[in-house]
């Protein structure tokens, strides 16, 4: 089972927030009570007894000692960045396994944790933008692909690799190559709205398709991945449980912000292998 880590914040900062406002409220005047009593009965209060009559339950101790703690970290992950790490190869040349990225969570408008609801519009996704989003059939997994169509458009790929949106194909520059999956792959440079960027193919017929056209429903954009041919992205994607039109297509409700930055690289995470920040910068 998937560990939803929202969820679990938003309970810790909830029974933490409980157990702090239960005591300002009930048991911090009953500990100030029990001391005003006990000075009142003697002559000279000893100090040892007036701590142990003042002290915070321990469950309460530790959840006012965490709540301010939780609470900053709720605000920042729901609201402004989230941290979030590269697990595999389909974003290659841009990002690369083991990258750490931050994510923009208020680019495309203030969302809700949990429930995910948009309460305040900001902006929408534009063609380009790298951006993450909890995979269609799994909301528990989440997935990194780039905005390529947008509400209305026609996306179309062909069986020789080239992007087509609206009936105008993605201008594209070769511009290397380097060792492929099975064989070698070719380095382009594309441009997709605002974003130029590399993309990565590879030389061989692997993993090819028929040409595919889709159209974007509103309210659902079409990703794809930078290593064309070894991505699972909106061209591949298969559930007998989605209606056909929206097949392949993210939900704006499955959206989680606009990647825009490594911070860190750190491909096998052991003692061996430390971190390294050569990759550091902004993401295009």
């Amino acid at each position: 089972m998937s560990l939803n880590f929202p969820l679990l914040l938003v309970i810790a900062v909830a029974v933490c927030g409980l157990l702090a406002l239960v005591d300002v409220l009930f048991l911090a005047p009953r500990r100030r009570a029990a001391i005003a009593n006990y000075q009142g009965s003697v002559t000279q209060p000893e100090i040892a007894v007036v701590e142990q009559l003042n002290k915070e339950p321990l469950l309460v101790e530790y959840g006012k000692s965490f709540f301010p703690v939780l609470f900053i970290v709720l605000v920042l992950r729901s609201f402004l960045v989230e941290p979030f790490q590269i697990p595999s190869g389909s974003m290659k040349p841009t990002l690369e396994v083991g990258d750490f990225i931050l994510v923009n969570k208020f680019s495309y408008g203030i969302r809700l944790p949990v429930i995910d609801q948009k309460v305040i519009p900001v902006g929408e996704p534009q063609r380009g933008d790298v951006m993450v989003f909890r995979y269609p059939s799994d909301p528990n997994v989440n997935y990194i692909k780039r905005v390529v169509g947008l509400p209305g458009d026609q996306v179309r790929y062909t069986s020789d690799k080239r992007l087509l949106v609206n009936g105008q194909s993605i201008a594209e520059q070769l511009v290397g190559s380097e060792p492929g999956t099975l064989g070698s792959a070719e380095l382009y440079k594309e441009k997709l709205g605002e974003a130029e960027h590399l993309i990565r193919k590879e030389m061989t017929r692997y993993r090819m398709s028929p040409d595919q056209q889709w159209t974007v429903p509103a309210g659902h954009y079409f990703m794809v991945g930078d290593n064309r041919d070894n991505s699972n992205d909106s061209r591949y994607w298969d559930d007998p449980t989605i209606p056909k039109n929206l097949l392949g297509m993210v939900p704006d409700q499955n959206i989680v912000g606009k990647a825009f930055a490594v911070w860190m690289s750190w491909p096998e995470p052991k003692l061996s292998h430390f971190p390294n920040f050569s990759r550091v910068g902004l993401i295009k």
